[in-house]
């Protein structure tokens, strides 16, 4: 683990911390406060000076080396979801069978590689280069970047480049939890007539119409989406704006009663008060890379 960016620097809003098996990065600015895990450049909280918590991390959530942690923003990459269901150019990218869902990188450690301090915010950037050793699955020479910048809002720049001599073709996403006042009083605006695939309905493409609402477990795949996004929070009396740039789709995902009864470090009430808006390269919204080249996701959250 490479921390060497802590060596010579005396930061005023960066720390580290402990907490059980991994090393948290906390940041502690003039207008917010955050908390990063080392694996998997996981954000794990975001709140702003005098407001709630915008980021949802779970009462539950476990700190163990090898598995993510339920809440904040993982970052599935080179595949989202189940391999199966991503297009034959990515699964074609991949070795060995019973493959995780998500990717290879959630649970690696990144390298800590800058801390920058600005009047009005603190930006962070954590690298993981993948090698056939470490990642037997996805046996390609690539790096990735993650550069988090934390202020007046929330940014989140996630680069692919291809080292490697042939194209390299992936899904991805950053997978938000929102934290909320109850799933019942919430609705995402943005998504009206944009198509989607419903994975609790056999995986049918559907067209939305309005508002995204919610009265039972819900996973879809939304196709082709605008770059802005809005969710609308009448309990907690704010809306939290997504701005996106190269996200070609966005997962919404609740698992309602039944399903939060059977996930690991959720409450069985925690739906109620989370919901997910992923950012995303997905199923046939997938990324090709030639050699030498480069893609940016990115999502900026304001509220």
């Amino acid at each position: 683990m490479d921390l060497n960016v802590f060596g010579s620097s005396n930061f005023k809003t960066a720390a580290l911390e402990q907490r059980d098996e991994l090393t948290l990065l906390r940041i502690n600015n003039t207008h917010a406060d955050a908390l990063i895990a080392l694996q998997g450049a996981q954000l794990l909280e975001f709140t702003q000076k005098n407001k709630r918590p915008l980021i949802w991390l779970s009462e539950q959530a476990e700190f163990k080396r090898g598995q993510s942690v339920r809440g904040g923003i993982p970052v599935c990459w080179p595949w989202f979801g189940d391999i199966q269901r991503n297009p034959d150019a990515v699964k074609n990218m991949t070795a060995g069978k019973n493959l995780p869902a998500h990717g290879v990188v959630r649970n690696q450690t990144w390298i800590l590689e800058s801390i920058a301090e600005y009047s009005d915010s603190t930006e962070v950037t954590l690298s993981y280069a993948t090698v056939a050793s470490a990642q037997p699955e996805w046996p390609h020479d690539a790096t990735l970047k993650l550069t988090i910048g934390i202020g007046k809002t929330l940014r989140l720049q996630l680069s692919t480049v291809n080292n490697s001599r042939a194209a390299i073709s992936f899904t991805q996403a950053l997978h938000t939890y929102f934290a909320i006042s109850d799933i019942h009083a919430i609705e995402i605006n943005g998504f009206d007539n944009t198509r989607y695939i419903d994975t609790l309905d056999d995986w049918r493409e559907h067209a939305q119409q309005g508002a995204i609402q919610f009265s039972g477990e819900t996973d879809r795949v939304y196709l082709d989406v605008p770059p802005q996004l809005e969710l609308s929070d009448r309990g907690w009396q704010r809306r939290i704006a997504l701005r996106t740039r190269n996200a070609t789709s966005a997962i919404v995902w609740n698992p309602w009663i039944d399903k939060a009864q059977r996930l690991s470090q959720f409450a069985d009430e925690a739906w109620q008060r989370m919901v997910c808006i992923e950012t995303a390269n997905a199923l046939t919204d997938n990324v090709t890379l030639a050699p030498g080249a480069e893609h940016t996701l990115e999502v900026e959250i304001t509220e």
